[in-house]
Parts: C-alpha cells; sequence; structure tokens
C-alpha cells in the first residue's frame, strides 16, 4: 500500500521489514534453529572452506535476488540472509528506497558468484530495498570463482568447517565424480581418519604391485577393491550401525585394524567383527576408541 509520498512510503517500508527480520529470528528460536541460520555467508570464509581455483569476469547479468545469500565484507549483523535491514542501516535504506519510489534507476550491484550462490561487494542496501519491493532479480556485475566444492542453496555458516575438511579429503583421495558423491561423512574430523586409512590402504596396494601408486589411481583401487566390497559386505550383514554408508564402512575399518591389526577382506571377517560389537572383548573394553566405535555400531 502506498500513501504516494515517497519518503513517507520508504519509512514505512523499513519498518515493515524491520519487523519481518525481528519475526524471522523468533521463529527460528522457536524451531530451536542454529543462531545462524539467518545469517550472511562470509565470502571470504566460504571460499577458503570450499578451495578456489579460479576467477573470471562475466560481465553484467541479471541476477535472481533470492540467490544472494552472501556478503564480502559488510558486517554480517547489518543485514541478515534474506536481506532484512537492522535498525543502524536505516538511513541509507530509506533514502535508496525513496529513490526507487522516485522512479530513479539504480546502478548495477557487484557480486562474487560460487556455483548458484551470490555474494555482495557493493549494494547491500540496493538488494535489500529490491527484496523489499517484491523484485525477483537485479543487475549486477559478476565475478565468477571457480571452487574445488560446491555450493549449494542450503549452505550455513556452521558447515563450513565439514566443507573444508571433505575439500582436504578429496585432495588427498581424488576419486572420480560418481565415486566422490557416494563419500559422506557428518563429522568433519572422520573425514581426516578416513583420508589417513586410504592412504594406508594405497600404501599397502603399491608395495604388492611394487611401485608407487599415483593418488587418483591409488584412491579408484581402494574404491573399488575395498570400499564397494566392504560396503557390500556391511549391507548383506547388517553390521555398521547408523548413518551412511561411508560412516558405516569407516566404523568397520578402523574396528578392523583396532582390534585384528589386518587390513584384508577374509571370509570370516565379517563374522569376528559381528561377534565384537555383541560381545566385546576384553580389549575391547579397555580401550577408549574401541569401546566408542563397538557403542557407534550398537546404536
Amino acid at each position: 500500500m502506498s500513501t504516494g509520498q515517497p519518503r513517507e512510503d520508504a519509512k514505512i517500508a523499513f519498518d515493515r521489514e524491520r519487523r519481518r527480520r525481528a519475526l524471522s529470528r523468533l521463529a527460528s528460536r522457536m524451531r530451536f534453529e542454529a543462531d545462524d541460520v539467518s545469517h550472511m555467508l562470509p565470502f571470504e570464509e566460504v571460499v577458503g572452506a570450499l578451495g578456489a581455483t579460479s576467477r573470471i569476469s562475466i560481465g553484467e547479468q541479471v541476477v535472481p535476488l533470492d540467490k544472494i545469500v552472501g556478503t564480502v565484507d559488510r558486517r554480517r549483523g547489518d543485514f541478515d540472509r534474506s536481506f532484512r535491514p537492522s535498525p543502524n542501516t536505516r538511513g541509507r535504506w530509506e533514502r535508496i528506497a525513496e529513490a526507487r519510489k522516485r522512479g530513479e534507476a539504480m546502478p548495477p550491484i557487484d557480486v562474487f558468484q560460487i556455483g548458484d550462490l551470490y555474494f555482495v561487494q557493493d549494494g547491500h542496501h540496493r538488494v535489500s530495498v529490491a527484496r523489499a519491493m517484491g523484485d525477483k532479480d537485479i543487475n549486477a556485475n559478476v565475478i565468477q570463482v571457480r571452487t574445488k566444492l560446491g555450493a549449494g542453496p542450503e549452505l550455513q555458516i556452521r558447515d563450513l568447517p565439514l566443507k573444508a575438511h571433505e575439500r582436504v579429503f578429496n585432495e588427498r583421495v581424488p576419486l572420480p565424480a560418481s565415486a566422490r558423491e557416494r563419500i559422506q561423512l557428518s563429522d568433519e574430523w572422520r573425514y581426516a581418519q578416513l583420508a589417513t586409512l586410504v592412504e594406508s590402504w594405497g600404501y599397502r596396494a603399491g608395495l604388492q604391485r611394487e611401485r608407487v601408486l599415483p593418488r587418483p589411481e591409488m584412491a579408484l583401487l581402494w574404491f573399488r577393491e575395498e570400499y564397494e566390497p566392504m560396503v557390500d559386505m556391511l549391507r548383506e550383514a547388517g553390521l555398521g550401525g547408523g548413518g551412511t554408508e561411508t560412516e558405516r564402512y569407516l566404523r568397520v575399518a578402523m574396528l578392523r585394524f583396532l582390534l585384528l591389526q589386518r587390513h584384508d577382506l577374509s571370509d570370516d571377517l565379517a563374522e569376528r567383527l559381528a561377534g565384537e560389537v555383541k560381545h566385546p572383548s576384553q580389549a575391547a573394553e579397555q580401550d577408549t576408541m574401541t569401546h566408542q566405535i563397538i557403542k557407534e555400531m550398537r546404536d
């Protein structure tokens, strides 16, 4: 609804967006969501986690406003992830909103693009006003940043440590894309554990072949000769506990090493591991890491 007075309309619009921001925060708190769920993504931290490989300017583009979720250098508290404003942005926000109400054209904003996500370098207030006025897109000068890992719309600040460890795992264990998609862990430190196990497996495989295996070859051999057979065995035997197939594999691979000190896939492996889960040995009960793995496999 418009009063016909651009300055008054701008004030009303700002107050409306402030209320929406407050209500959104209240709703998130009532859903017991993490505090960072509504925060803008910080560009440098995202790039650091995902691993930039190149940057290229692709010129002026029409960018969907709902894909703009981050910032390059602005304080995160000035706007939330939906670019609803905080009180300290009122003056400039209302001036831009008033100019829009008067029909003045806005210059394109400047953004960085990572996958389908955009991060504002210049133009935060213009994005906020455009969204408040119901626009669906905005003109932007775009610099495209390619990264080792992709970024989806569900990405949150709390996901960045996990993404960073996933990226390092992929560097240490460079699997083809189709195989890499199956490696899913919810704990960042377990990516490091898994990478170490894979490298150990690759070292032994190289000794058997009497040559040093390049990392891509080592990774693919591990996936085909160790990971896939083990995952199939665990599925058939109903072992490994909950979570993803990678989490089940990692538990058993660690338990196999800690309890059995062996790395091959023998016929009695599943039976022996199942016995440890049902009736832990004295060593299993005394060893903290072994006890934790067995507990996870029972859950």
